[in-house]
């Protein structure tokens, strides 16, 4: 009886003052959805593990909008090596040292087998077929049996065995590399793609300027940034789900049936070399001829894009005593008048292979790694990680850790001399990315053969640091800024000979200047 009144009375009050009635009702509802927002997001924290206060809404979120890395490094040294963030709704683990990662992700690979679906990237409704696994890489894709062919399919194509049956594409692409130096001074990503093109189609792009070239370096740009952990706040925020001009949704779906044009053309392409028997050793052919891993068209094409997005990463220039160092060890194997070495050669050179492991810890590419969900329960030091927890692991944090190097800010490959055996996590940990020996021996052949052809010395003035550096702090890939510098040949008249190369220019003397 005595709720009737009041209803009928505040029904009366709407109907004599629409306006005001509106607003305090709408003003009402946003405080209690807001509210309620935040009694979900702390009840999801993690009990017992501390961690940065963040905003209403959007938790630490514009805390780490730039260079999220370098701010998780840096508040590690306030919370733990281990601590919790607040990406709007989402509790985050984040993993930033090496000893809490080796137990995390080391003795916990199994149960953090998967990865976190984000909303941009893998639900949009008008991008569903995107989200598919033909739109997903295997480092992006949450666990499943699908997952666990692809993986299987693609370890068996990407182990050592394998590898060393694409070393004569390796030994064409680095010899075009240092021709495109030596004639023209461009080289660069156009070496990149043609070597992830080679390596995983058995086809060449014969210029940066071919269209194919243009389609595959543009797409793939702007797909990789909808990979980013905290590039589309929509993944975190789901009000902004409501933003009907959403700038990531509609990018993501523009992208999709233009990847779909070139992936076809190439897929189709090298279906047709192998049905007519034409095709040359590369990873598609050696998935597609396993009888055992049994892959559909989707999942083939899954492996194809992990190929296209870790090729086109980058790393940068050496310092002039490095330069020193590295071709004296080289001249230990090789004579002055072996410029372009032995493509065979199985890294065999030492220093080399410092110098790639010391390239990839300081420079890393991917300074937060793709981040993993856990499949079930979890425990760390007495603090229970439940299933669906999402993780991050700080790459960038765990190879600059104090506790592991004394020096971590400095570039000095002999580190991984005086320690063979210490830890880099640009890879991962515990379910490492299965490419890794792949990329180890691309870099291996590229480096001894560059530092034993060129001298490279600075033309620019521009910071090399690793994370100033970069053009883009909020960027998941690390991609330096743009700039010259001046590759001269060591035996130019040797070099010319061994590459077969007789142009105008070889009247020319002088170094290189190269963007």
């Amino acid at each position: 009886m005595t709720i009737a009144p009041l209803v009928t009375a505040i029904v009366d009050q709407a109907r004599e003052e629409t306006l005001p009635f509106f607003f305090i009702v709408t003003i009402l509802i946003a405080v209690i959805g807001l509210s309620d927002n935040e009694f979900s997001w702390h009840t999801a924290r993690i009990p017992g593990l501390a961690g940065p206060k963040g905003l209403p809404l959007f938790g630490n979120l514009w805390q780490v909008r730039v260079n999220a890395a370098e701010h998780y490094r840096s508040w590690s040294r306030k919370y733990g090596g281990v601590f919790q963030i607040q990406l709007g709704n989402i509790p985050i683990l984040v993993v930033n040292t090496t000893e809490p990662a080796k137990v995390i992700f080391g003795q916990n690979s199994q149960a953090l087998s998967s990865r976190p679906e984000f909303y941009t990237f893998h639900r949009i409704d008008n991008i569903a077929r995107f989200s598919s696994t033909a739109g997903t890489t295997i480092g992006t894709s949450p666990y499943s049996d699908s997952l666990k062919r692809r993986r299987k399919g693609a370890t068996s194509a990407l182990n050592r065995p394998s590898v060393s049956t694409y070393v004569p594409h390796l030994d064409i692409e680095t010899k075009d590399f240092l021709t495109e130096l030596l004639n023209y001074g461009e080289a660069g990503q156009a070496a990149s793609l043609s070597l992830a093109l080679t390596l995983n189609w058995g086809m060449r792009t014969e210029s940066q300027h071919d269209q194919l070239f243009h389609d595959i370096t543009h797409v793939e740009e702007e797909i990789s940034r909808f990979r980013s952990t905290i590039g589309n706040l929509q993944d975190f925020v789901p009000v902004l789900r409501l933003n009907p001009f959403a700038f990531g949704s509609k990018k993501a779906g523009d992208m999709r049936p233009r990847r779909t044009i070139y992936l076809t053309k190439l897929n189709r392409d090298l279906d047709s070399r192998i049905d007519k028997g034409l095709h040359k050793p590369c990873i598609q052919a050696n998935v597609i001829l396993d009888k055992d891993a049994k892959l559909n068209k989707e999942e083939l094409t899954s492996i194809s894009l992990m190929m296209l997005s870790g090729e086109l990463d980058t790393i940068t220039t050496l310092r002039p005593n490095v330069q020193d160092r590295a071709a004296r060890e080289i001249g230990k194997f090789f004579s002055v008048d072996q410029p372009l070495c032995d493509a065979h050669d199985d890294e065999k050179c030492e220093y080399i292979v410092a110098l790639v492991r010391e390239c990839l810890r300081y420079f890393c590419v991917l300074r937060l790694a793709l981040p993993r969900a856990t499949v079930r329960d979890i425990t760390y030091e007495g603090v229970k990680i439940s299933q669906g927890t999402v993780i991050f692991l700080n790459a960038w944090a765990c190879n600059m850790d104090e506790d592991i190097w004394a020096d971590p800010e400095v570039f000095r490959p002999e580190r991984f001399l005086e320690k063979s055996d210490a830890p880099m996590f640009t890879y991962g940990i515990g379910r490492m990315c299965v490419g890794s020996i792949l990329p180890n021996r691309e870099l291996y052949l590229i480096f001894i053969r560059l530092l034993n052809s060129f001298r490279i010395e600075k033309s620019d003035e521009v910071g090399i640091h690793p994370v100033g550096g970069n053009a883009d702090l909020t960027s998941l890939v690390a991609m330096p800024k743009r700039y010259r510098v001046r590759f001269v040949p060591r035996r130019e008249k040797i070099l010319r000979a061994e590459l077969g190369v007789v142009t105008a220019r070889e009247l020319l003397d002088g170094p290189r200047c190269v963007r």
